[in-house]
């Protein structure tokens, strides 16, 4: 077992699912293969980390563009006039992270 710590690129490794991951929902296909930086270490079993949007496949991508458009879209739906001549570009443009919680076994070294 290796000791992860924050800043670390890693890949989630390609393993069969077993059905141990199914009861505890630990891993998943869509998983398997996926770069990012380990972001926070909570325990051995829990290891967050940030995935790299490159790395995830057409459909995440796509799914996780819709969310954060959407979350863009409240967010600026909820703010007055005023407020929005205070954000700069970035705040109004922001990009959510997409995170996974994983176990420190299913990570490799990048």
């Amino acid at each position: 077992m290796t000791n992860w710590r924050e800043g670390d690129r890693v890949r989630i490794v390609s393993r069969p699912v077993t059905d141990e991951d199914r009861k505890a929902n630990r891993y998943f296909e869509h998983m398997s293969g996926l770069t990012g930086t380990v972001q926070n270490i909570y325990a051995p079993d829990q290891v967050a980390i940030k995935v790299d949007p490159e790395s995830l496949t057409k459909v995440s991508r796509d799914v996780h563009k819709t969310a954060n458009d959407r979350m863009r879209e409240k967010f600026l739906s909820n703010v007055s006039e005023e407020q929005k001549k205070q954000l700069t570009s970035e705040e109004i443009n922001f990009t959510a992270n997409f995170v996974l919680l994983v176990r420190g076994d299913d990570l490799e070294k990048v």
